[in-house]
């Protein structure tokens, strides 16, 4: 479990890294699973790591960025946008749905559980909890099957 954690903790960087390097995001990709899982951040590395969803993640978030915000902007408040957010949380939010959407092995109360995690490992109560709010509303949305009484 904790090697699929550490994935999406890693794809969410390195979609921030994508997002502020000029490189290609196969390039990113590459240089997280051959250098930045070992790096010492705080006291802290990724170490091991599910590569095969760490990839997918990345990429396919990346792929889908454009289809991804547009789900997220079903369920944000009114007066804001999908640019509006702070960068961090918006591949959180953006990874997520993903996973939501187009990645159905993880159950969708666990994936809401990681990523509101992920958001309170970099946030305050504010956005972790926007986060929530947020990811509950998709995951109803995206696997209403998952929520219906039994």
């Amino acid at each position: 479990m904790r090697r699929r954690r550490a994935a999406r903790l890693a794809a969410v960087q390195a979609l921030y890294q994508a997002d502020i390097n000029t490189a290609a995001p196969d390039k990113v990709a590459l240089e997280f699973l051959q250098h930045r899982l070992t790096e010492d951040l705080d006291g802290l590395t990724l170490g091991d790591i599910d590569q095969e969803l760490f990839l997918k993640v990345f990429r396919g978030t990346h792929e889908k960025r454009a289809e991804l915000d547009d789900m997220l902007m079903a369920v944000i408040a009114e007066d804001w946008t999908v640019e509006r957010l702070d960068s961090m949380l918006r591949h959180i939010l953006r990874a997520a749905t993903w996973e939501l959407g187009y990645h159905p092995q993880a159950p969708a109360k666990v994936l809401v559980a990681e990523y509101v995690g992920l958001a309170h490992d970099f946030f305050a109560a504010r956005e972790a909890g926007m986060a929530n709010g947020m990811l509950n509303r998709l995951a109803r949305d995206l696997r209403p099957e998952e929520f219906s009484p039994t």
